[in-house]
Order: structure tokens, then sequence, then C-alpha cells
């Protein structure tokens, strides 16, 4: 009897160490993302205000989020967040400056359904599809995506970022996309 506690105890444990890194193994695609936006709506909460959201890929660690986040965006303070192998740490908190007559949630974005890394992931699927087509280079991965929120606060400038490179290394390819998902350009 002892025996099987200790195996069932063990079991548990190992299934819980596991399960708490989702994040880094998710593919760079519309569902890994949803995965990793449903994270970090559970660490800030639903309501979280972002001034900075990057996803980056590394072949060792998995994925890795970087975010400047706050859930109360008059308190003016913001943390700077990194989610590396299922812990989150705080590296920073920073304090933000507000012309007068502007509230500091008009310098922030929210996950929701105009900004969001579904659509982000999406690009990340068409950027790849893109460079197949263009450059016949299949066996690409993730480097960086993210989101560009304009520091005027005028939502509809707001651009998505996707940086892909080959496997094996070499040039990476820079897309840029508009907030509907138009391809702003392509440069290497």
């Amino acid at each position: 009897m002892k025996r099987f506690k200790y195996i069932f105890i063990t079991g548990i444990l190992i299934l819980s160490m596991s399960c708490g890194d989702k994040v880094s193994k998710q593919p760079a695609n519309s569902k890994g993302f949803t995965i990793i936006e449903d994270e970090l709506k559970k660490k800030f909460g639903v309501n979280a205000y972002y001034t900075d959201l990057t996803i980056s890929y590394d072949k060792s660690m998995g994925n890795l989020i970087g975010v400047t986040v706050t859930k109360a965006p008059e308190s003016l303070k913001m943390g700077q967040w990194s989610l590396m192998k299922g812990n989150w740490k705080q590296n920073s908190e920073i304090y933000l400056e507000v012309p007068n007559g502007n509230e500091a949630a008009d310098f922030m974005f929210q996950l929701n359904e105009k900004i969001n890394l579904s659509t982000l992931g999406e690009l990340v699927e068409k950027a790849t599809k893109e460079l197949k087509k263009q450059k016949n280079i299949e066996n690409v991965e993730l480097d960086i995506a993210f989101i560009k929120f304009p520091k005027n606060g005028e939502i509809f400038k707001t651009e998505y970022y996707v940086i892909l490179e080959p496997k094996n290394g070499g040039t990476t390819f820079k897309f840029r996309y508009t907030i509907d998902k138009e391809l702003i350009g392509m440069n290497y």
C-alpha cells in the first residue's frame, strides 16, 4: 500500500509539473497563440492593459513571453514580466507619464476581439505560407512575433510583426501587418 501511495504521489507531481509549462511548447499558430493569450488572461486578468507584448522562440527553451502590463492604468504603474519554461518573473516596474488631458488607458491595448494573439498566430501561419510561395523556403520557425501599439493611442494604427528564420539558420524575414491582417511589407 505504501508503494502504491508513493507511485501515485510521484505521478501527480510529474503531471502537475508538466502541465505548468504548456505555454513554452505551443506551436506558432492561431490555436497555440490562443492558449498563450489564455495564460496571460489567467495571470493578469481579462481586463489587463498592455503596452508591450512579445513572443519569441528559442530552440532549447521554447516560447518566451515578454509583457509590460497593468491591471490599473490610472495608477500609471506597469510591470515588465517574462515567462520562461512555465515560470513568471517580474523584471521591473515602470511608471508612465501621460500628457495632460489624457487617460493612461488611451496609450494601452487590451486583448480582445480587436487585438488578440489568435490573429498574431494566424499571421505567423500566413507569413510562413507567403515565404514558401515567394522564396520557396519551407522549413522556417518563429523568431519573434509582437504587437506594436502606436504611441499616439490610435488603435487602427496597431501593427502585428512576425519575424521568421530558416530552421538551419540564415536570413531572417520580417513581415508587418495591419490590425485588419493586411500585409504592409516584407523585408529581409
